[in-house]
């Protein structure tokens, strides 16, 4: 397609310079651990179709992440790339050809773990760092499934070893850094990003919280910053004064009293341009004393989170600066516009969507498949798995599941128009079926419209989702039921079933009174389809107030209801949510945004089992600051009408048997009760339907629950083999 390029984003669209190299815009592929290399380092087939993927999509610039330079030793991850011999270079110079076919230039970021070196810690080797480390507690591990805490990393033999590095290990970490590089000029790399960040190996050096040495190597900025500067050198004088090398700093050391500050960082920023380096990016880092620390930094949770320290830095430098954190091309374009920043450094954004700098030039913004920010990509690397994509089930398979053309077009039925039906629909449509997609109710989106209320991230993927539903080869029917009579009339030849899970109501006494509200009652209502519901559940002027947003179109927009929610809601002050996974967090959240106190009941062990893990620690990190009130192992016994009755498994001590199993029992004082829990998949409709005869296949929660990601993962791969 010819590019024509969106005025709304010239500036980002604009070419720019890093040193002596070109890049035909300012997007830049942010450098991430993603564990797609193979487990003994080298890059086979899945990670060069990753990162051809994104070269393809149009970024200028592709930074491949964490080269361990002296792999296996230094390594953070198991699948991480190596660098650190030159058996390494075949597989990396087959990725950089294939990036340049498309125009596209890539970097490497080298890397030694330092401290976080987990695979060193797993497999029984020494830690290298500049001194022991600051002791620290975290709480992180507190809301782990035990299923992931069976999947974290542990030190072998149960003892952390530290090697406190000598004179010697210095100048052999100096030589690891230089030689990586120039392997990395060998293997068609067109330069190199050194890692000062994040507490790795440079970082602890740098770090007055981190390094404590006595030596020529600590104490004052000068002595700390010697590693970097011996680095620096070393690099130039294997890769010569032309060849792109760039910096990853912190701006902050966020959660320690002595860690790095803008001030140190814009101290190294000045120092990498008079050692001659060609950039800097800017980044900050977080001590993990809690698991929402990593949602503070480096994974920002806070929208442009690093671009005014970014925008500080580039005050004092002359070279380019490189912004990351959460940015959006609009916000990147002005600072650009602005001279506060030069390059926009993208890591989720282009995993959600690899085409999104493609679609920018093509004024297609509104196909941009959106991140939400729900932490599933890093997540995995916590348990040591491949990274994935919640909204993209192609990441990391890009050559196993292409979408391709059909050579026998179909006519499809897809019943349900939540997002795997919607996913199913547009990805079969593009393979050339003809698809017709029915909605029992008034709207698309399913489940998905009132959690995007819960969730406002959520919103930005049913906007997506309903945009690519425009297009010729798909119908979409609303207020249309299943029926005989509509397969009679469509007479398909294969039938795609995404109906959703049933949520029966748990057998609780007093589950059935007035003021107990199941998930799917509540969304009903707040979105205008429960006319039965408020008939039997709402007062005269609730239901007055509630027609009122109806008549004036309030509750067919998302962004409308949630303003709505903060005025109305038909629920009393004091709210119980019985269940405390995905669904029962994010509500809680939500309520107790609007004012109400906020008690979760959840039956079992876990919190939040279904988000992902980061995710969790921030819901749980929010729940806290709004006071809302957390009980896991609740035995609910009984409800009435203004009163949870529930009992909680506690250990006391017995005079004769020692620890023993005691059952509390508690009366908690409610006005309304939300019941977040008893989704299971509903296959009836599926079953029905193959009973007649008819091809049918199932997607989404009616076949397993999976949420947001399970149901456009399964749709994506059903619609990819129709």
């Amino acid at each position: 397609m010819k590019q024509i390029q969106d005025p709304a984003y010239k500036h980002l669209l604009s070419p720019g310079k890093i040193g002596s190299l070109e890049l035909k815009n300012r997007i830049v592929m942010a450098p991430m651990g993603d564990n797609f290399a193979e487990a003994d380092g080298h890059c086979s087939e899945r990670i060069q179709a990753f990162y051809e993927a994104r070269a393809k999509g149009g970024a200028g610039l592709i930074t491949m992440g964490v080269g361990a330079i002296a792999y296996p030793m230094g390594t953070a991850e198991p699948y991480q790339v190596g660098i650190s011999d030159d058996k390494f270079i075949p597989g990396l110079k087959q990725l950089t050809e294939r990036v340049h076919r498309h125009g596209a230039r890539i970097a490497i970021q080298l890397q030694h773990a330092g401290k976080t070196a987990a695979r060193d810690m797993a497999e029984g080797r020494e830690l290298w760092v500049p001194s022991i480390p600051p002791q620290s507690q975290s709480d992180m591990f507190n809301s782990l499934t035990r299923a992931e805490l069976g999947a974290f990393i542990r030190p072998k033999g149960g003892q952390v070893k530290i090697r406190v590095m000598d004179k010697a290990d210095i100048q052999q970490m100096v030589t690891w850094f230089a030689e990586a590089a120039e392997r990395a000029k060998k293997a068609g790399f067109d330069g190199v990003e050194l890692h000062a960040a994040h507490s790795y190996i440079i970082a602890g050096f740098l770090s007055p919280y981190y390094n404590k040495r006595d030596d020529e190597y600590g104490g004052s900025y000068q002595n700390r910053s010697r590693l970097l500067r011996e680095v620096i050198a070393a690099v130039r004088d294997k890769v010569g004064r032309d060849y792109p090398v760039w910096l990853r700093l912190d701006a902050y050391e966020l959660r320690v009293e002595t860690g790095i500050t803008l001030d140190e960082c814009i101290k190294t920023a000045k120092l990498a341009q008079e050692y001659g380096l060609d950039a800097v990016s800017v980044s900050a880092y977080a001590n993990p004393d809690s698991g929402a620390a990593f949602t503070q930094a480096p994974l920002v949770n806070r929208p442009a989170g690093f671009l005014d320290w970014a925008t500080e830095v580039a005050k004092n430098i002359s070279i380019p600066v490189t912004a990351v954190g959460r940015i959006e091309p609009d916000i990147a374009d002005k600072a650009i516009a602005d001279g506060n920043i030069s390059f926009l450094a993208m890591g989720r954004k282009l995993l959600a969507d690899p085409e999104l700098p493609n679609k920018l030039s093509e004024n297609r913004a509104d196909d941009i498949r959106p991140c939400i920010y729900c932490y599933v990509c890093v997540s995995q690397i916590f348990i040591n798995e491949r990274v994935k994509c919640a909204v993209n089930p192609m990441t990391g398979n890009e050559s196993e599941y292409p979408v391709e053309l059909t050579d026998t077009p179909k006519n499809l039925l897809i019943i349900g128009g939540g997002p795997g039906g919607m996913e199913a629909a547009a990805i079969a449509a593009r393979r050339g079926h003809k698809v017709t997609l029915v909605e029992k109710s008034a709207r698309l989106g399913g489940t998905l419209f009132f959690a995007s209320m819960a969730y406002p991230d959520n919103g930005k993927l049913l906007e997506q989702q309903i945009k690519q539903l425009d297009h010729p080869n798909i119908q979409v029917r609303l207020n249309t039921l299943a029926d005989s009579a509509l397969i009679e009339e469509q007479n398909p030849d294969e039938v795609i079933v995404a109906t959703g899970a049933s949520r029966g109501k748990p057998d609780i006494p007093g589950a059935d009174a007035k003021h107990v509200w199941s998930g799917d009652e509540l969304r009903k209502i707040m979105t205008g389809e429960g006319k039965e519901i408020a008939r039997q559940k709402l007062s005269m002027m609730q239901r007055a107030m509630l027609s009122s947003g109806q008549i004036t179109g309030v509750t067919g927009s998302i962004e409308a209801t949630r303003k709505l929610s903060n005025i109305w809601m038909p629920l009393g002050n004091k709210v119980t949510i019985i269940g405390g996974g995905l669904v029962g967090l994010e509500l809680a959240e939500f309520l107790a945004q609007r004012g109400r106190s906020v008690t979760v009941l959840e039956p079992g062990h876990d919190l939040g089992a279904e988000l992902s893990i980061v995710r969790r620690w921030r819901v749980l990190h929010e729940l806290n600051k709004l006071e809302v009130t957390l009980v896991k192992k609740a035995q609910i016994e009984a409800i009435d009408a203004d009163h949870v009755h529930y009992r909680v498994k506690t250990k006391s001590e017995h005079p004769d048997l020692g620890l023993e199993a005691n059952l509390i029992s508690h009366a908690l004082p409610t006005d309304s009760v939300v019941l977040a829990s008893g989704a299971e998949p509903d296959t009836r409709l599926a079953d029905t339907l193959s009973a007649a005869g008819l091809t049918v296949h199932q997607v989404g929660d009616c076949q397993q629950l999976g949420y947001i990601e399970g149901a456009i993962h399964s749709a994506a791969l059903i619609a990819r083999q129709i």
